[in-house]
């Protein structure tokens, strides 16, 4: 039982990064989406096109192939081509999140102790799924930081506002998490 509690909460986490870096970039004006705060960074843009070719090597023929497929070019990742508009990017970014979600839907208790690789390297399933966890979050929050960047004083907080933690920890229990939020929640459900 504690298993498919992880396995629940994982999901609910993956839903939540997805939830997070969407509403980040619905407050950022198009111009922006491309734009590099100097040589050495990635734009919004370019880190959605990471993390959506990861989620594609990473999750396709998850509990049968090795993680780091060879058709990825991970290195392309990282350049804008001609052909990479933001509909285009939003595309392959909502095919990373189907890849995830298709994979880790139908996962059970018994799953976690399976091993896979990941460029070779054995890892348990349970540790595939925390290794992902982190990375992706550890990008969503460059997204969250550029699009705040990118929004400027026209951004509205995701969590609880500055100012507002004394109102939030005085706040019913049943509000706490909920009512700070400034677009809607993430839902329970597979994007």
């Amino acid at each position: 039982m504690l298993l498919e509690k992880y396995l629940e909460d994982a999901r609910h986490h993956f839903r939540s990064l997805k939830w997070l870096a969407e509403a980040a970039i619905a407050q950022v004006e198009d111009d922006k989406f491309f734009v590099l705060l100097d040589n050495e960074s990635n734009s919004i843009a370019l880190v959605m096109k990471h993390i959506a070719g990861n989620m594609r090597s990473r999750w396709t023929d998850f509990l049968t192939a090795d993680g780091e497929k060879p058709d990825r070019d991970r290195d392309s990742e990282f350049v804008i081509e001609q052909a990479d508009t933001k509909e285009r990017l939003f595309a392959f970014w909502e095919d990373g999140w189907r890849c995830l979600f298709d994979a880790i839907e139908p996962l059970k208790a018994d799953d976690l102790g399976k091993t896979i690789l990941i460029r070779g390297e054995p890892h348990l399933v349970l540790e595939a799924i925390n290794r992902q966890l982190s990375h992706y979050s550890y990008h969503v929050g460059q997204i969250v930081f550029l699009a705040k960047h990118m929004a400027s004083d026209k951004w509205k907080s995701l969590t609880v506002p500055r100012g507002k933690s004394a109102e939030l920890n005085a706040a019913d229990g049943s509000k706490r998490g909920k009512a700070w939020l400034s677009v809607e929640s993430p839902k329970d459900e597979a994007s």
